[in-house]
């Protein structure tokens, strides 16, 4: 019956009783101190209030300090003056006012815009200033906070608004950079080594929630997984790209943290906080369950970024949706599949003859099933095996045409796009 006890049963009425019991000992705790109404009439000490001056009911404060410090205090101050918040600038067609922003993107709180074309403020996230070299300071933050923008300004730390200029950014992994004039910056972050991290340790997030009126406000948090693989998404198609291995944390993660800095004890960066899951697929409501980009891969990224403004991955030169998108009918009908083939891409396209698919004799609705013999999967992506090589590396890729099992030698050219292939 799993402890579960039916209407008018005797386990029942035990347990209505003992929830009336707790309802009353909390309206009592609740309400003051309750008696019996007539004994307490009767039996009161009739003492009286005494009559005289009030001036000795006044109040005051004790002297008495409090030492509060604490390790997660001195992470904070840190950290704190290195964290911006980040204003995402667009040209508005047409007048809105909307609220919808709030809960959206980067915070990302959305300003009223007019018809004239000015620049407005779209929405706002967070980032945090890594580098001051000369009279230049760069910062960090995610992709999206900065996505769509005409133009871009930073909050500092005192409150001072500044241009900013985006030197590079990346919608595979999330990140962008951005250069700032250094004669307003006091304090950089260090990045830690987030491969050190352990499950249980405090975390702490810094960031600008809901806009820059909660500008450095600060939350704790433990890490609750090291790598936890999530799925991305094309944010122009809504179509799983790949996975992403990030950080989870129940520090609260909230619109507007996007590109701030999750924080060790020692004030160390360890990830640039990114999503939040929300709710789960069936609707149910999620708490606690933020994801930040491991440093380790952030620092990998933003010195590609300054060095080159972009990030550069190899490519195969295919067009091509999971398998799981085709029928099983077409499947079998059109592809030719064996029925023990479950994962892989299917090319939509024949490849051009300069691509390194089309040097290699790829043509249209072949499978891919795997690379250099790891395996397509639901946890592993043509994209995530194939982005773990260089350019004119050489790889194997077995695939299916008209039925059969096939394998041939690629050897990978360079791609600056941010949807993958």
């Amino acid at each position: 019956m799993d402890n579960q006890q039916k209407p008018g049963s005797n386990n029942n009425r035990g347990l209505l009783i003992k929830v009336a019991v707790t309802a009353l000992v909390a309206g009592l705790l609740g309400g003051g101190i309750a008696y019996g109404g007539a004994n307490y009439i009767s039996n009161r000490d009739t003492t009286s209030v005494p009559a005289g001056s009030n001036k000795s009911g006044t109040a005051s404060t004790s002297n008495m300090k409090v030492n509060v410090s604490s390790q997660a205090s001195k992470a904070f101050s840190n950290v704190k003056d290195s964290v911006v918040s980040v204003i995402n600038l667009q040209k508005q067609s047409q007048s809105s006012n909307s609220l919808a922003g709030i809960f959206g993107g980067g915070n990302d709180s959305n300003s009223s815009s007019s018809s004239d074309g000015k620049l407005q403020a779209s929405s706002e996230g967070s980032g945090v200033i890594y580098k001051k070299a000369g009279n230049s300071a760069y910062i960090v933050t995610n992709n999206h906070v900065v996505s769509g923008s005409n133009a871009l300004e930073v909050i500092m730390s005192n409150g001072k608004k500044i241009d900013a200029k985006l030197v590079g950014k990346d919608a595979i992994t999330d990140l962008a950079v951005l250069k700032v004039n250094s004669a307003e910056v006091s304090k950089v972050a260090s990045f830690g080594n987030s491969d050190n991290i352990k499950v249980g340790e405090t975390a702490l997030a810094i960031g600008s929630p809901l806009g820059s009126q909660y500008a450095t406000s600060l939350t704790e948090g433990i890490i609750s997984a090291k790598k936890r693989t999530v799925a991305t998404t094309d944010e122009a198609t809504n179509q799983q790209t790949g996975n992403a291995t990030v950080i989870q944390t129940d520090a609260a993660i909230n619109p507007g943290n996007s590109g701030g800095p999750l924080i060790n004890l020692a004030g160390q960066v360890i990830g640039i906080n990114s999503m939040k899951l929300a709710s789960s697929n069936s609707g149910t409501s999620v708490e606690g369950m933020g994801f930040a980009i491991p440093s380790n891969e952030v620092v990998s990224v933003i010195n590609q970024l300054i060095k080159n403004g972009k990030i550069v991955r190899p490519a195969l030169g295919i067009k091509y949706v999971d398998l799981s998108e085709i029928s099983k009918s077409q499947q079998k009908s059109i592809l030719k599949l064996p029925s023990s083939v479950e994962n892989g891409v299917v090319v939509m396209e024949t490849p051009s003859a300069s691509t390194p698919a089309g040097r290699s004799g790829i043509k249209k609705y072949d499978v891919i099933t795997a690379l250099d013999g790891k395996k397509i999967s639901t946890n592993s992506t043509l994209r995530d095996l194939l982005y773990k090589y260089k350019v004119d590396d050489t790889v194997t890729l077995t695939y299916y045409h008209n039925g059969n099992q096939k394998t041939t030698k690629v050897k990978l050219t360079e791609t600056t796009s941010q949807l993958n292939r």
